[in-house]
């Protein structure tokens, strides 16, 4: 019987992946998923960014899919935009640490970013969404071991938390506009919706 007592869950969709052979959980906009076991960890990224963290020691690891509100770009740290940012990263290292890895075994590869989003009123959201995440990972000295950041089109990505493995599919025939709804939908979430709890930025 598996164990699913410390497994970190945030409004996940699981299936069995058929192509993979394996459990799989699928995250979309605004959503993470952290767990210790070999599983698959699926999302689909237009202008949101994903970050991949494991711990390279023991396998634990986990995804987050988020996007930087809307908003004046400013280089103050505690601006609200960064806030977001802040908060979704922290989020997804905390549970890490929560379920067990170590943070000085972290390592993460970054997806997204791509400039698809022509109906925002920011034209650059995908370019700030990873230089947020990369100068985040920076700060927090947590190593990038690989990035497939911004270009023209939305990706499909395939986490494998146990071995670290990635597997990206670049989109480039979209027959209908789900992606673009999901974050357009996301985006208004954030400008409207507070941030809950403290947020700590070291």
């Amino acid at each position: 019987m598996v164990d699913h007592a410390y497994e970190e869950v945030l409004a996940p969709n699981h299936y069995f992946d058929r192509h993979f052979d394996t459990e799989a959980a699928k995250i979309l906009p605004g959503e993470y998923y952290v767990t210790r076991r070999d599983m698959l960890i699926v999302t689909v990224l237009g202008s949101c960014v994903a970050a991949c963290i494991r711990d390279r020691n023991n396998g634990i690891g986990g995804m987050n899919h988020f996007m930087l509100p809307e908003g004046q770009e400013s280089s103050d740290p505690l601006s609200n935009s960064m806030r977001y940012g802040t908060y979704a990263m922290e989020m997804l290292v905390n549970q890490l640490i929560k379920l067990g890895a170590k943070r000085q075994n972290l390592e993460a590869k970054l997806f997204g970013g791509g400039n698809v989003m022509r109906h925002f009123t920011i034209h650059n959201i995908g370019q700030r969404n990873s230089v947020f995440a990369v100068e985040y990972l920076k700060n927090e000295k947590i190593k990038i071991v690989a990035k497939d950041l911004e270009g023209l089109h939305p990706r499909k990505v395939y986490f494998f938390p146990q071995t670290g493995k990635v597997l990206v599919k670049r989109l480039r025939n979209i027959h209908n506009d789900t992606i673009f709804d999901r974050e357009k939908e996301y985006s208004s979430r954030l400008r409207y919706t507070p941030i809950e709890g403290d947020i700590e930025l070291f």
